[in-house]
Order: structure tokens, then C-alpha cells, then sequence
């Protein structure tokens, strides 16, 4: 799972604009918006090298937004280097109470959630798995003492915040054991979010995607069925970050599912297309959809499906994973793909965000 993007945790939540919460905070989100990560690069020099950063929440914002560029453009060591430049996470300098001057009432660390993550995504960028998958637990176990302390606090609004966090790094611990095959740890980590009754559709989902791969095809089926009575019964505890259509999306993707296992992939298509007409943006129902169509031997129509949702919502659609699924289309279906791929690789140029990875275009 990709990084989160900030913007950080802000100073207090009593701002008009993003602007009063950091220095030209709002021109950094937008240039992250469009995965304009150079031009963020460029804006962090400048904002340091003319000393523009008055604030020290304001030095640990841009260092976020610094390491996070680096990070997408696949420079990690330069951005594991950035994050050294900090002491222990918790360390006094980090702390509001260690300058009551600028922070009057305020309390707590001012360090920015998205960076603890990136400090434990990047020892996995750089090879170093277990030192990886050691800050993440490490995480974990922060995160859950902070939901101690706010739910005896009976501060709900925060606890319901470091939940969803708690869901989100779950989540990305799953996809790392996952990566590796480790099922069972898998299972372990979602069988205990659900114990504590969690009731999020796409923690439900996973199960049922990873019981797929153990083989235990009528348990998948059991946890998709699951999840679609949550939706019929309108629970979802607002951990998850599912809107009311992402949910539908989700349990149609889950049938889908079901139906490619079973290779009855006229079945699956007829879900995905039901996804992609309640929302057309959804990229896994699209590429999903054009992959059906290729099993079943409609590879001009496959094309199609990618080729327009390229053209339709280009910042949505625009991945690796469906760029490579085209490219090996093109493969199959014309004699001359290498100048088709070509064509395709100079449009991307022009429109891609700065991380994208155009070696899977394979020209």
C-alpha cells in the first residue's frame, strides 16, 4: 500500500484555511494532489533556505512533505537520511508544552502521524524487511496506547481518529504478510480486529480474499456474504473509510470474485459493470472488467475498456498495474505493439504524475 499523504496532524483545529495552519501549506497539498513531487521538493529548499519556516510544527510539516516526495519519486535512501535528521520520536523538542509561548494550552506531539509511517514504510523500500515490519508493530502498539488514553480521556472524536489509524497500518501490516505469502499471520491479525469488533467491510473483505488463496473457497464465501449483510443492515462503524457507494462497489468486487474462481467470467463482468456504472472511476472494477473480457477472448474489447477509462479519468486510472495489463493486451492483439506502446508512452509523459513508473509500459 502506497503512503498516506499529509496534510499533517494540524496544531489546534481552530484554522480558516490550511494556510493559517502552516507556511503555504495549501500550495503543497495541491502540488501533492497532482503528484507534482519535484515542484515539492523545490518549495521545501526554497521555504528552508530563505528561513521562511518560523514554527517548529511548521519545520516537522515540510519534513514530512519532503521525506513523502522522496519517498514516491523512489528515492529512499535520500529520504530514510531526511528522517534521521530527527531525534527519538519522543523527544521534548516535538512536544507543544516544550514551547508554551507559541502553543498556549496545547499539549502532546506536534509530530505528524504520516511521518511515524513513513519511518516504518522505508526500512522495507530499502530492503530491510524485518527492520520494516519491526517499526510497524512498533506503531501498532503507539497507536493503541493512544486509544487507551483518549477513550479514558472520553475524548470520541480522537479516539474514532487513532481507530481509523489503527485500521489503516493493520491494513498495511496484512499487505506486507501477504506480499510474502504469510497467511496465517494474516489471518491472526484480522481474526483479532474482529474480535474487537471492528466492523469494517474491508478488513471482512481480506479475509475473504486470503481464505481464497488458503483454498477455503466456502469460507471466502461465508466473510463476502458477511460483508454484504453489513451493508444490507447499514453497519459500518466509521473506521473504514468506505463512502455508501464504495461499500456497494465492494460487494459486487466480492461476487465478482467469486465468479472468476469459478471462471464464469460472463457472470463477473456483469458485477464489475455494475460498479463501474455506480461509480466510473472505480479503477479495480475496470481493469478487473477488461481482464474478464480477455478470458474470454475479447481482447479488442478488453482494450477498449482500459484505452477509455485512460482517456476518461486519466488521474485515476493511470497506474502501473493497469498500464502493464494494456501493454501485454497490446501484446497479444497486434503485430505492431512495440509502435502502439510507443504512442502510449508519450502520452503518459505528458500527463503522468512525477512517480509514475514508465518502465512498465515495456518499450
Amino acid at each position: 500500500m502506497d503512503e498516506p499523504s499529509p496534510p499533517a496532524d494540524p496544531p489546534t483545529n481552530q484554522f480558516g484555511s490550511l494556510n493559517d495552519v502552516a507556511h503555504e501549506l495549501a500550495s503543497l497539498e495541491d502540488l501533492a494532489s497532482r503528484g507534482s513531487w519535484r515542484s515539492i521538493l523545490d518549495k521545501v529548499s526554497r521555504a528552508r533556505s530563505l528561513n521562511l519556516l518560523s514554527n517548529p510544527h511548521d519545520h516537522l510539516i515540510y519534513l514530512t512533505y519532503n521525506v513523502l516526495a522522496l519517498s514516491k519519486l523512489r528515492r529512499f535512501a535520500d529520504a530514510s537520511t531526511d528522517l534521521d535528521t530527527l531525534d527519538d520520536f519522543n523527544s521534548h523538542y516535538y512536544k507543544y508544552e516544550t514551547y508554551p509561548q507559541l502553543y498556549p494550552n496545547r499539549s502532546g506531539s506536534m509530530l505528524p502521524f504520516s511521518l511515524r509511517f513513513i519511518h516504518a514504510q522505508l526500512p522495507i523500500k530499502l530492503g530491510n524487511r524485518q527492520e520494516g515490519l519491526d517499526r510497524f508493530y512498533r506503531l501498532l502498539n503507539f497507536i493503541r496506547q493512544k486509544i487507551k488514553e483518549k477513550e479514558s480521556n472520553n475524548l470520541h472524536d480522537s479516539v474514532k481518529i487513532w481507530k481509523r489509524r489503527e485500521n489503516f497500518v493493520l491494513n498495511c501490516l496484512i499487505g506486507h504478510h501477504l506480499g510474502d505469502k504469510e497467511f496465517i499471520l494474516c489471518l491472526d491479525l484480522i481474526k483479532d480486529m474482529i474480535n474487537r469488533d471492528y466492523l469494517d467491510p474491508l478488513l471482512v473483505s481480506k479475509l475473504g480474499y486470503i481464505q481464497m488463496q488458503i483454498g477455503d473457497i466456502e469460507g471466502a464465501k461465508g466473510s463476502f456474504n458477511h460483508v454484504e449483510t453489513m451493508l444490507n443492515e447499514g453497519k459500518n462503524d466509521g473506521y473504514s473509510f468506505l463512502s455508501e457507494v464504495q461499500f456497494r462497489n465492494l460487494v459486487n468486487r466480492n461476487k465478482a470474485l467469486v465468479y472468476v474462481v469459478g471462471k464464469d467470467y460472463v457472470s463477473a463482468v456483469r458485477e464489475y459493470e455494475e460498479c463501474i456504472e455506480r461509480d466510473h472511476t472505480d479503477v479495480v472494477a475496470i481493469n478487473n472488467k477488461a481482464l474478464c473480457l480477455m478470458y474470454l477472448r475479447d481482447l479488442s474489447d478488453s482494450i477498449k475498456v482500459l484505452e477509455n477509462a485512460l482517456e476518461r479519468v486519466p488521474t485515476r486510472a493511470l497506474n502501473e498495474t493497469l498500464v502493464v495489463n494494456l501493454c501485454s493486451m497490446y501484446e497479444l492483439a497486434y503485430v505492431n505493439h512495440s509502435e502502439i506502446k510507443r504512442t502510449l508512452n508519450n502520452w503518459i509523459v505528458h500527463v503522468a504524475p512525477d512517480d509514475f513508473d514508465a518502465s512498465c509500459i515495456r518499450v
